[in-house]
């Protein structure tokens, strides 16, 4: 029994360790260090934007065809590959490439961290929470993630500050440039040790599972397409995604509107990492309790409050404590909706041998933010220096947050039906 208890732990712990090392280069990074990567890197704030762009159309793709493939072959193995070639592009990264590359670059993340990656992750995730511990998987899962990143991230900001001078104002943009090479080498040697790790630690596909002997198709696609809560399940992902999108503008916000420096305002992006691991493991506890369904109501309400303050103009030059306790309200529920809208499958009635199925198609439009997120942050805040574009930017997320309070109603009023 302890044994057992051991191995499920050790599982768990590889997931998640897994499911943020992935994105770490393409993702954690930007958005830690985002004012000095658009200085070193030589970028504005749309053309950042559309690289993550060109990552989500590529990932739209992937989305669709890594649900069969997850149905059909062992997560262990996509996992690893998955990781060990994402590591790969950070090589390309430290050489602090042109736009163009840069985008190609993050066109390859599209496939690594999404075709091989994603849709494995949630399936060997809800294989491990059964059927009575949903919420708790995929609550510890992203709570795990969370308190990895802000681990993570805050360790970069004490590399980064112990790289640069003590007056980091000063620092020239070679120290800088620098700095960022040995972030991003760390960071790739990280990646890779995770694909070492899942190797180790995950099982073989759980025999129980049948849709492994049957040849690759797409069977899986239509029939969890014609169920309705799968849709409502994809805009509840969709809205919420929004709002996990709008996170990479707060060390931004913190820079240009409440006027920390460039290390102080990491910081205030770090601090919002911290948040995720309460914030997802709580929500997931706590939706095996009341319901999964539910707790995603209180999350969006959460989401709509704290982005309504950020967008109002109340906040300006040094009021950091005002500006931290509102990205604390909104962390909450943007953390809170990441451990729970894969956890509302089972209420959806998601068959488990369809779930990489309902994954890729949940997924292609969920993540569309992907797409579009990162070039309308960027045409914002471009197009709006200093405070106003902030403001634009938190408008947008308010209205998703929303629509994503009614998907959920929705949702919860189909599934009180059938329960």
């Amino acid at each position: 029994m302890q044994m057992r208890s051991a191995r499920r732990a050790l599982s768990i712990a590889a997931l998640v360790i897994a499911g943020e090392s992935v994105f770490l280069l393409p993702f954690v990074f930007a958005r830690v260090f985002r004012p000095t990567l658009l200085e070193v890197f030589d970028l504005t704030n749309l053309e950042l934007g559309t690289a993550y762009a060109v990552y989500g159309v590529v990932a739209m793709a992937a989305y669709f065809f890594g649900g069969p493939l997850a149905d059909k072959f062992p997560a262990r193995i996509l996992l690893a590959v998955a990781l060990v070639s994402t590591a790969a592009g950070g090589l390309v990264m430290m050489a602090v490439p042109s736009l163009s590359t840069l985008v190609m670059l993050y066109a390859y993340w599209g496939v690594t961290t999404v075709a091989l990656f994603w849709a494995p992750l949630i399936r060997a995730t809800r294989q491990w929470g059964g059927e009575d511990e949903q919420g708790r998987a995929f609550g510890f899962l992203d709570g795990g993630r969370g308190l990895l990143a802000a681990s993570v991230g805050s360790v970069m900001v004490m590399l980064f500050a112990g790289l640069l001078p003590a007056d980091s104002e000063a620092a020239t943009l070679a120290e800088k440039t620098e700095a960022l090479r040995r972030i991003i080498l760390v960071l790739s040697g990280t990646t890779f040790a995770a694909a070492v790790l899942v190797m180790l630690s995950l099982p073989h596909r759980d025999p129980s599972e049948t849709a492994a002997e049957e040849p690759l198709s797409l069977k899986g696609v239509a029939r969890v397409a014609a169920m309705p809560t799968v849709w409502l399940q994809a805009a509840i992902i969709l809205c919420a995604y929004v709002g996990f999108k709008v996170i990479d503008d707060f060390s931004l916000y913190a820079n240009q509107v409440v006027g920390l420096d460039e290390v102080d305002a990491a910081r205030a992006g770090v601090f919002s990492l911290w948040i995720r691991p309460f914030a997802a493991v709580g929500a997931g506890l706590l939706a095996d309790r009341i319901g999964a369904s539910t707790m995603t109501v209180t999350s969006f309400m959460l989401l709509a409050f704290g982005s309504l303050i950020l967008a109002s103009g109340l906040i300006g030059s040094g009021m950091v404590w005002i500006f931290l306790l509102t990205v604390v309200c909104s962390s909450l529920g943007i953390f809170a909706l990441r451990g729970l809208y894969f956890a509302i499958m089972r209420e959806g009635k998601v068959p488990r041998a369809y779930t990489g199925a309902a994954v890729g198609l949940v997924s292609v439009i969920g993540y569309t933010p992907d797409v579009f997120m990162g070039p309308l942050m960027g045409y914002l805040l471009d197009q709006s220096p200093g405070a106003a574009g902030h403001q634009h930017v938190f408008w947008v997320v308010t209205g998703f947050a929303l629509l994503g309070l009614v998907a959920s109603w929705c949702f919860a009023r189909v599934t009180s039906r059938t329960r």
